[in-house]
């Protein structure tokens, strides 16, 4: 099982507004700080996903869980609306297997991040 995951990012103020705006709708806030240095984010009291300022040494696959699909819809929206670039719309990935809900995303920093929701429609 995995505790946490951070990233590396070229402009840390741009991306941490960047995730601030996009993994609210996963229920994902700002939870810990440690100055220019370090930002965590999580749900509830225990950051999992980390930022630090640095080249990143390659792109990331980051995938996220939403509750439903409509949080899917909304990760998407949010994350556009912080200057995302689109890797594919909300829907279905049957190829996956049944019930796989996603939408991706580009980051500031090329990486590609993903909400998904395993439930059925």
């Amino acid at each position: 099982m995995i505790d946490h995951l951070g990233l590396k990012t070229r402009d840390y103020a741009k991306s941490k507004a960047f995730y601030t705006q996009a993994l609210a709708p996963l229920g994902y806030a700002l939870l810990k700080e440690y100055g220019a240095e370090a930002c965590g984010f999580g749900i509830g009291q225990k950051p999992d996903f980390w930022l630090s300022p640095g080249e990143p040494s390659g792109a990331v696959h980051l995938a996220i869980v939403a509750k439903d699909r409509a949080a899917v819809d909304a990760f998407y929206a949010a994350a556009l609306a912080a200057g995302a670039k689109d890797n594919g719309a909300p829907g279905p990935r049957p190829q996956y297997h049944p019930g796989y809900y996603g939408a991706f995303v580009i980051d500031p920093d090329g990486h590609n991040l993903e909400a998904v929701c395993h439930r059925p429609a």
